[in-house]
């Protein structure tokens, strides 16, 4: 501070007298208020001393005792809660593994009392025909093949920031499984047309073992299978034009694919037939029906979804030469719990409770064997694209754990469906119309692969989309 001989207002008493000016304020005090000043200014050097004193403590103790750093003190609590957790999901996953083991011991032995009792059956009656041999044949290698691969479960290890978690991968659909949004292009994409690396309007899709795709349904009229990889597919049925003959297909809308013997059976439903391709060679198994979706139970039951009558009917199978038993609807066009407003794909699972897509009333319903009404297990609160709605549902399947997987496709998305709530969620597309790779158009089929990759056909692009599993 400098001393200053005129008389100017003291800062703190306001009074005219001889001032002194602090530089470091900048304000000019009187000499009585000076000394306050300066002692206000040496009690608050004193604080800072006591607090550079007391940070010098903090790092000493810190330098003697690393454990004592704060950081260390949050990785000690990241450590008591992941050692937490990472025992919480071991037994998590020994129940499930457990759980899946002698649930999978169980339903082999289930197939394996079913399949014993028809073998006895066809003994007593002396009524059986190639595609009955076939059936126990096939069911006979899939039971073997279950058996082999016990549970169908690994372990996959997920590398994340702090800590590898693990998560159990089934090559069944997971409870905790979800896709990339972006799919990739696996058939088509090349165009509407009827050359062999084109689709028209691809409806009926199903996915083998080998991730070999075959596509059904749409204006080609023809059956393909898209080897894994491959740019274009080759003709497993039809292709010899739109028509009646028995080598034609009119508008073909599913079909069930039997890898073991190479054969096909189709909803022909523009010729108003089922038909069943065998090594090139054909027989209609049903005639005069306005057929749409196809499924067969693992007792060998087959089933129809029939537009006109609004109904799905049953046929043991080899027995097409009556008029099957009605297992869903036929009560008349409607939207009650007893009927049905156009039918498209239908699902069985093992217990034969039939799943259909009631296309016309936008809800998918669940009829359990022998039942006289459905229950709407997703949609059936109008049609529009909230996430308790549906608009035109289509492909359907089911997994081990009940939950609905249905082409929404009005509303160019995949929702998955728990029977008895209230919403659905969206699993792939639900990003607008269009031809991006997250986007779907109008799509119509859909399957999985074992390793739970999702398919789809996206019938207006003309197009087989691929979400891979996560």
């Amino acid at each position: 501070m400098a001393m200053a001989n005129n008389n100017t207002l003291c800062f703190i008493c306001d009074e005219e007298k001889i001032t002194y000016p602090c530089k470091g304020c900048s304000k000019h005090f009187c000499l009585m208020d000076l000394t306050e000043h300066r002692q206000i200014l040496n009690n608050e050097l004193h604080h800072i001393a006591n607090e550079y004193n007391e940070f010098k403590q903090t790092v000493n103790e810190q330098k003697e005792n690393p454990q004592s750093f704060p950081l260390i003190k949050q990785i000690n609590q990241w450590e008591i809660n992941s050692i937490a957790k990472i025992q919480q999901k071991a037994q998590e996953y020994r129940e499930t593994v457990i759980k899946s083991s002698q649930t999978c011991i169980n339903d082999i032995e289930m197939k394996f009392n079913d399949l014993s009792e028809q073998i006895k059956q066809f003994y007593k009656e002396n009524k059986f025909n190639e595609i009955n041999l076939n059936h126990l044949r096939n069911q006979l290698m899939k039971m073997t093949q279950e058996l082999n691969n016990s549970s169908n479960m690994s372990i996959h290890l997920n590398s994340q920031p702090s800590i590898n978690d693990i998560s159990i991968i089934s090559s069944k659909i997971s409870k905790f499984n979800k896709w990339k949004q972006n799919a990739i292009t696996v058939a088509g994409g090349n165009g509407k047309g009827q050359q062999l690396n084109q689709l028209n309007y691809p409806a009926a899709i199903f996915v083998d073992k080998n991730k070999n795709i075959f596509i059904g349904g749409g204006f080609n009229n023809r059956i393909a299978e898209w080897k894994y990889n491959a740019k274009e597919g080759q003709i497993m049925a039809g292709g010899n034009g739109q028509g009646n003959r028995m080598n034609q297909l009119n508008g073909s809308t599913d079909m069930i694919v039997d890898l073991q013997n190479h054969s096909i059976v189709i909803a022909d439903r523009g010729n108003r037939r089922v038909i069943h391709w065998l090594n090139q060679n054909q027989k209609i198994l049903i005639d005069s029906i306005d057929c749409r979706g196809l499924a067969m139970d693992k007792h060998g039951f087959f089933y129809v979804s029939d537009t006109k009558r609004n109904e799905v009917r049953r046929w043991k199978m080899g027995e097409y030469n009556n008029k099957g038993i009605v297992v869903a609807g036929g009560n008349g066009k409607g939207n009650q719990l007893n009927q049905l407003n156009w039918p498209t794909f239908i699902f069985v699972d093992d217990d034969q409770s039939v799943y259909v897509s009631d296309y016309e009333n936008h809800r998918v319903m669940k009829w359990r064997k022998d039942a006289k009404e459905g229950r709407v297990v997703a949609g059936g609160n109008g049609e529009g694209g909230n996430l308790n709605q549906l608009s035109s549902p289509q492909g359907v399947i089911v997994d081990d754990l009940g939950r609905i997987y249905v082409v929404d496709c009005e509303n160019h998305r995949i929702m998955r469906w728990c029977e008895g709530k209230e919403e659905g969620e969206i699993i792939v597309g639900g990003h607008g119309q269009g031809g991006g790779s997250n986007q779907l158009y109008g799509p119509a089929g859909l399957s999985f692969d074992d390793e739970g990759n999702l398919y789809v056909a996206d019938q207006f692009n003309h197009r087989i989309q691929k979400f891979e599993i996560f």
